[in-house]
């Protein structure tokens, strides 16, 4: 059975880094045509897609936030885990975040594997 599951600090200070790692147990983010994705939703707002690694061809970020320096996801395959830090917050990164399974072929129809996600909250 897949299961995704996020951890990481609930609270970061403004302007610090955010760092969330994602566990993936009963799959291996080492098969292709996976998007190992961090998907976010902030209060009010709807679901927001930050990017994603693949083990096709690297990293891929959501066109609202590649222009910021700050992000970047990457992968470790000895723990069978991904990661996403997101630097220079503001409290508009306040958030659920969440890391989540989308099949290559398929991104619009959306994840088929979910984390139960993980409140973040960018304090001053």
């Amino acid at each position: 059975q897949v299961q995704l599951q996020e951890s990481g600090p609930g609270r970061v200070k403004f302007s610090q880094t955010l760092s969330l790692t994602c566990t993936v147990t009963g799959t291996s983010i080492t098969i292709k045509d996976y998007y190992w994705s961090w998907i976010r939703q902030s209060p009010g707002k709807g679901l927001e897609w930050i990017g994603a690694i693949t083990n096709n061809d690297g990293a891929y970020y959501s066109p609202s936030l590649k222009n910021r320096a700050s992000i970047s996801i990457s992968g470790d395959t000895s723990k069978n885990q991904f990661s996403l830090e997101l630097s220079s917050v503001t409290p508009n990164d306040t958030a659920v975040y969440f890391c989540a399974r989308i099949r290559f072929f398929s991104f619009s129809a959306g994840p088929d594997y979910w984390g139960q996600g993980t409140q973040v909250t960018v304090s001053s």
